[in-house]
């Protein structure tokens, strides 16, 4: 098969997987929760993220950790959004069984991409692992609908929730305030003031008693 191409049947349908900085591509799919489309969620920041299958060990304890940062997602103004290339049948089975099992009721809509026409989309299908499983992707679309950042799993590791919420207060806190965060950075912590674009600007940072200057083209500052 081409690279850049998918099968469906005897044909190869040309696909582009997704970029930072990109449009998220359009969809629409059934899901748990009815059918929903991409634009469905315009306006606000969607977490969209793929699983290799349901009634799986991994996969389950990913999903009962998606369940406990949802309200935190909500509370940011951002959605959740479930998928694998199982049935609906199963993912509302799985859910069911999630609920009965482990006492925790799974609120988002889960897609059913059987024929992997949004995990293609998305480039959530890696054939060096599996031909027939989304691997574990996570898509970060803000609510212009623009891929701001995305971050792939092998199939044998969970997700990080921590590090899920860590990115999306990232994204928003240099959106809100025009600044940028460093390694390991968390709310609360100083932020990064963009370097001087002049000379003469680099000189001035230097004597800016405001910041915490490291040199002019690494300074930080607290968030009032």
């Amino acid at each position: 098969m081409t690279e850049g191409m998918e099968k469906q049947g005897t044909e190869e349908v040309a696909f582009a997987m997704p970029r930072i900085g990109q449009k998220a591509p359009q969809f629409d799919a059934i899901t748990t929760h009815g059918m929903k489309k991409l634009s469905d969620y315009a306006g606000k920041w969607l977490i969209l993220f793929s699983h290799p299958a349901d009634f799986t060990p991994v996969c389950t304890t990913e999903f009962i950790a998606f369940q406990e940062i949802y309200p935190e997602l909500r509370k940011r103004d951002t959605e959740l959004l479930g998928l694998s290339v199982d049935s609906v049948t199963s993912h509302i089975a799985w859910v069911r069984n999630i609920k009965e099992k482990m006492g925790v009721t799974i609120e988002f809509p889960i897609i059913a991409d059987l024929n992997m026409k949004v995990a293609s989309k998305y480039g959530m299908i890696m054939p060096e692992q599996s031909d027939t499983a989304a691997t574990r992707a996570v898509f970060f679309i803000d609510d212009k609908q623009v891929v701001r950042a995305i971050i792939y799993y092998p199939m044998s590791t969970g997700r990080n929730m921590a590090e899920i919420l860590r990115v999306l207060d990232a994204l928003k806190t240099s959106d809100q305030h025009g600044v940028v965060t460093g390694a390991n950075w968390k709310p609360g912590d100083k932020v990064i003031v963009p370097p001087p674009k002049t000379t003469a600007a680099a000189d001035e940072r230097t004597q800016d008693s405001s910041l915490e200057v490291i040199d002019w083209y690494l300074s930080k500052k607290d968030l009032k």
